[in-house]
């Protein structure tokens, strides 16, 4: 899990966004900040290109879980950023799967932090 989301991060980090869509499985449930789940690579990529290139991401990794040897779930404390100030802090969820010997992200969940609730 570590090792996943340091790639994610790098990827997201430098708005590399075929680098962010091959951390994902080819079927993979996305929920990101839009109101519907996105299906797949596709959906995936076209979700970030369409997120600012002035974005970065700070992420801390606070709960990890195996399920059975080919997948495994894990919680992360995730603060996105931009130089204008503006800040969304989330947890997000992931299911990763071992397929030929390499992680892949199955789903992906983000909640937003709200001080208010």
């Amino acid at each position: 899990m570590d090792e996943m989301l340091r790639r994610w991060k790098a990827a997201f980090d430098g708005h590399r966004v075929e680098a962010m869509a091959d951390l994902f499985t080819p079927d993979a449930l996305f929920q990101g900040f839009g109101p519907r789940v996105l299906t797949g690579r596709d959906a995936v990529r076209a979700y970030y290109e369409a997120v600012p290139d002035n974005r970065s991401a700070d992420v801390a990794l606070l709960h990890t879980y195996m399920i059975g040897q080919e997948a495994a779930g894990g919680f992360a404390h995730v603060t996105f950023r931009d130089p204008t100030g503006w800040e969304a802090p989330v947890h997000l969820s992931l299911v990763l799967q071992l397929s030929a010997g390499t992680w892949r992200i199955r789903q992906y969940h983000v909640s937003r932090i709200s001080i208010e609730h």
